[in-house]
């Protein structure tokens, strides 16, 4: 018999039982709504979680440590031969070592404020790692030949959040205070306390956390004075701008090359991100797991309803098969059937899972910001939380062809049934 009229005939055999066809073909709905819906809206929170790291994790930025989490931190700092092998490196833009000076105490005229985190840097470099975040709200960046000049963090300047006249303003004469290691044998060694005066050569604007680390709270001083004030030629970190963050990976193992094994710690944010993006994608998946057991519901479902459809139309089969139809041709009609109930099923599921995952993004993207209002943090528009499903077209098939797969799976086992009746049997059966 032709496809065509083994179409036709399961498609009348369907239009004849309507209610029950729409209730079986509904159970696939269900499983194919819940698999999309889940998965666009699972894949739009991972793009969303993704492009927010992009941002914020500065992939093109490397941080050098010394130590390794295995063998402990080293309080052994790195010096300039070790920048500059680092430079050298293939895909390494710039290289700079940065001193931690500690915490250090302010003061200008009556006015006093505390850093909890003081740095030397070089400026002309460090501002090549960090151009998005070394940006002004008063005086500009220090010439190279300056070396009594201080730049202030945001939140250094501003202490208070409702404190509208600043710390210091460009030009300022401020004095530092901070403490020094003393060494002078045979005596033991001690910190002293030590006063410097610098030149506000600017301020910074506020910029909060975009990556790891945040410099509204911190001050910079020229790295040459710090090593005269300190006595030191040893960084405690060095920074890594790279032209094509892609290749991070292998400029981190290069770098790690120059030094003995467990000797540095390398922050590499492209690997952090891989990490979590694959964590989201087998939640993702856990997810479509589970609403996949809705689909095979459904697929027990339709076993059930085909199976009495074989018991109602024992007879019909009966005239099938006493007229010359063999039994695979009664096969194939009932696994059209279940066919045409996994595509009308999968074909309407397709859309109302994509509609479902737009009702849900909105409604959780309504829950995280009421949730932000009432722990009282009010994030920039662009910082705010907005969950744009993603439609997989790999997933939207995969989970079609999943649909029509568990139809026929279910289906066989009453049109292997029907297959096997007995044409004589079949039209004494009342």
């Amino acid at each position: 018999m032709k496809l065509s009229k083994i179409l036709a005939m399961s498609w009348e055999g369907m239009s004849q039982r309507k209610f029950r066809t729409s209730l079986t073909t509904l159970g696939v709905v269900v499983g194919i709504t819940a698999i999309i819906s889940l998965a666009s809206l699972g894949e739009g929170f991972r793009l969303e979680i993704r492009e927010r790291m992009q941002t914020g994790f500065e992939l093109e930025n490397l941080t050098v440590i010394p130590g390794s989490f295995f063998a402990g931190l080293s309080k052994e700092g790195f010096i300039d031969k070790d920048v500059q092998s680092i430079s050298n490196i293939s895909g390494v833009k710039v290289a700079t070592p940065l001193m931690q000076v500690g915490n250090v105490t302010l003061y200008n005229k009556n006015e006093t404020v505390r850093a909890f985190v003081a740095t030397a840097v070089n400026f002309t470099e460090f501002v090549k790692i960090f151009p998005d975040r070394f940006i002004f709200e008063d005086g500009k960046l220090p010439t190279e030949d300056r070396n009594d000049t201080i730049v202030i963090g945001y939140r250094v300047n501003h202490p208070t959040e409702n404190e509208t006249a600043p710390f210091a303003i460009a030009n300022d004469n401020i004095t530092l205070t901070s403490r020094v290691l003393q060494i002078n044998p045979p005596n033991p060694p001690f910190y002293k306390q030590e006063n410097h005066t610098f030149t506000v050569a600017g301020t910074l604007q506020k910029r909060g956390t975009p990556g790891i680390t945040n410099f509204d709270y911190w001050v910079f001083i020229p790295l040459e004075t710090a090593r005269k004030i300190y006595n030191t030629q040893e960084s405690q970190l060095i920074f890594v701008k790279v032209y094509d963050h892609e290749e991070s990976e292998r400029i981190a193992d290069e770098i790690e090359g120059l030094f003995p094994p467990f000797s540095v710690t390398i922050l590499v944010p492209l690997t952090f991100i891989k990490q979590v993006d694959h964590i989201l994608t087998v939640v993702q998946i856990f997810l479509m797991a589970i609403a996949s057991i809705s689909l095979l519901v459904a697929g027990i479902g339709i076993m059930n309803i085909m199976t009495v459809s074989v018991m109602e139309r024992t007879r019909e089969i009966g005239i099938l098969k006493a007229i010359g139809a063999k039994s695979r041709t009664v096969l194939a009609i009932f696994l059209a059937e279940a066919t045409l109930i996994g595509i009308t099923g999968g074909l309407i599921g397709v859309f109302t899972g994509y509609g479902l995952s737009h009702v849900l993004a909105y409604g959780l993207s309504g829950l995280v910001q009421t949730q932000q209002q009432d722990a009282g943090f009010q994030p920039p528009d662009a910082q705010r939380m907005s969950i744009n499903p993603a439609f997989s077209p790999e997933w939207t098939i995969i989970a079609f062809v999943f649909a029509i797969i568990v139809c026929i799976i279910f289906g066989l086992y009453p049109a292997r049934k029907a297959a096997k009746l007995d044409p004589v049997e079949a039209l004494r059966y009342e």
